[in-house]
C-alpha cells in the first residue's frame, strides 16, 4: 500500500473502532436505549449482549494491521445488520437521538468498506488459485 492509503486505512480503523467501542458501554451496562432498541427488535438481553460481543471484537480486529481485513468483513455484516433493523423496525430517529444511532452505523459500514477494499490482497480468498 502506499503511504496515502496506509493513512486512510489507519484514520477508518480508528474511526470504526472508536465508533463501536464507544457504544459498548451502553450495551454492557444495560443503558435504557439499548433496552429500548433490542426490546423493540425482540432480542433483549441476548441480541445487545450478543452484539456488544461481536462490536467488541470487531474493533479489535480493525485495530491489528494483520486482521484489519476480518474486521472490516464483521464490520460491513453488523453494521448491514444494524440499518437493517433501522430501517425496517426501529426507524432512523430513535427515541429522539436526531438519527445519530443510524449515522454512526452508517460511518462504521463505509469506513469497513473503504479498510476492506485497502487490505482486499490480504484476504486469503482472494490471493488463492483453483484449478
Amino acid at each position: 500500500m502506499s503511504k496515502t492509503e496506509i493513512i486512510v486505512s489507519w484514520i477508518c480503523r480508528l474511526v470504526a473502532a472508536g465508533i463501536l467501542i464507544q457504544t459498548l458501554y451502553f450495551k454492557f451496562t444495560g443503558a435504557e436505549e439499548s433496552k429500548f432498541i433490542f426490546s423493540t427488535l425482540g432480542l433483549e438481553p441476548v441480541g445487545r449482549i450478543g452484539s456488544g460481543v461481536a462490536e467488541l471484537i470487531t474493533a479489535v480486529l480493525l485495530l491489528i494491521p494483520a486482521t484489519a481485513w476480518l474486521g472490516a468483513i464483521l464490520g460491513l455484516g453488523v453494521m448491514a445488520g444494524a440499518i437493517g433493523a433501522h430501517l425496517t423496525k426501529l426507524g432512523i430517529v430513535v427515541q429522539d437521538d436526531g438519527g445519530l444511532l443510524f449515522a454512526l452505523a452508517v460511518v462504521v459500514l463505509g469506513c469497513s468498506a473503504v479498510v476492506l477494499w485497502l487490505h482486499r490482497h490480504a484476504v486469503p480468498i482472494v490471493g488463492a488459485k483453483f484449478t
